[in-house]
């Protein structure tokens, strides 16, 4: 191309990328993380298929609760951010609400009382709550001068305190530990004083006794133990995380090829299609798919990070910097616990374990960030 032909189509260039500007502010989205996320539900229907063992209708019903899960991120962000903000304490209330009905007449499956069954839907309301907590807290912690006073910081506590408690007794660790991560985040990034940070360093750890031998279950300190030492009892509950660390070794470099790994195929890897997909994944694609999976996780909470710089309001930066930091913590559990660096208290990968309430929420949180992410220009022209 000629340096004439050049400067003559910058105009046109510059054109079309105003128009799909202008079409992303109509349809308040995030045209870059819609695609990140796009090739996240690529990746995770084409693992699901041969984690679990080519069943199609498996990896139907799972492409189902995707077209689901991106009509409501869609209409999330319509949604205003100031009347996010309003409804903050009506969201928290309903959510706590769904969990004292769950204690009260909640299903039973698996030892577990977690779900509600409305009619034929049946739903978690704890990940409802992994959303109305980080909204309620920004919400309130916005209405002030930042960084939190120390009351502020009490009442903060207090409104994690509850919900997480409710959803420990379900019993649910794992739905627990993001939901309470998702208050400390925002708690966090509206710039808790650092004396805090230390005072609160100093009583997790020594709470940690009290924890270990008065909440805990027994199956949750089981599973502590057996992270230290998965051998100690290699054909019961250290038969996971041996099978998956031989999984993702096995894998090598480049893998062994798509629906090859021998660990998923012949039965070896438990809930392969659930919570250890990644050592599925290693398997068959090698450390080069692993990566790649992590450079588009990456790029996700970069730029949900980004959003929340670029926010025009505390209450926005405080939710979009909560939101993609609590990502952050989903694939750092889960990917941990497959490799045995962590407990296993089963912690789905993002959008590619199977799940279906789970991804319809993390599609919610997006929507969050996307209405975060135009509501700039919608506060920059008062005619929009």
């Amino acid at each position: 191309m000629s340096k004439q032909d050049f400067l003559r189509r910058m105009p046109e260039a510059a054109s079309a990328f105003s128009r799909r500007a202008r079409l992303a502010e109509r349809l308040h989205i995030d045209f870059f993380l819609l695609l990140l996320l796009m090739l996240l539900t690529v990746i995770g229907l084409t693992v699901l298929y041969s984690a679990s063992g080519h069943n199609l209708p498996s990896v139907e019903k799972q492409g189902t609760f995707f077209m689901i899960a991106y009509v409501t991120m869609f209409i999330v962000a319509q949604i205003p951010v100031e009347f996010m903000r309003r409804m903050a304490p009506f969201a928290y209330v309903g959510g706590v609400l769904l969990l004292l009905a769950v204690t009260i007449f909640g299903d039973i499956s698996m030892g577990a009382q977690r779900w509600l069954q409305i009619g034929s839907f049946r739903f978690q309301p704890s990940e409802i709550m992994k959303l109305a907590m980080p909204i309620t807290i920004a919400a309130y912690l916005s209405r002030g001068f930042l960084p939190p006073r120390f009351t502020q910081v009490i009442i903060v506590l207090g409104l994690i305190g509850l919900p997480t408690a409710l959803i420990i007794e379900q019993p649910d660790l794992g739905t627990s530990i993001l939901v309470a991560t998702s208050g400390i985040m925002v708690l966090f990034f509206s710039g808790l004083l650092w004396r805090y940070i230390a005072a609160a360093v100093v009583v997790f750890g020594a709470s940690l006794w009290p924890i270990w031998h008065f909440m805990l279950h027994d199956y949750q300190r089981q599973r502590v133990l057996t992270m230290l030492d998965p051998t100690q009892d290699p054909l019961g509950t250290g038969w996971n995380i041996i099978q998956s660390k031989t999984a993702i070794g096995s894998g090598g470099l480049s893998g062994k090829g798509w629906m090859e790994g021998t660990q998923s195929r012949l039965d070896f890897l438990p809930e392969g299609h659930t919570d250890f997909i990644i050592a599925v994944m290693s398997e068959e694609f090698g450390l080069l798919g692993v990566i790649l999976l992590l450079a588009i996780y990456a790029m996700v909470i970069i730029r949900g990070l980004m959003i929340a710089v670029n926010s025009q309001s505390s209450f926005g930066r405080l939710l979009a910097a909560a939101v993609s930091s609590t990502f952050f913590v989903y694939v750092f559990v889960n990917m941990g616990m497959v490799s045995g660096i962590v407990p296993v208290v089963g912690v789905p990968l993002p959008l590619i374990s199977q799940g279906g309430t789970a991804i319809v929420a993390l599609f919610a949180g997006f929507g969050l960030l996307m209405a975060i992410a135009t509501e700039k220009k919608r506060v920059m022209t008062p005619q929009s």
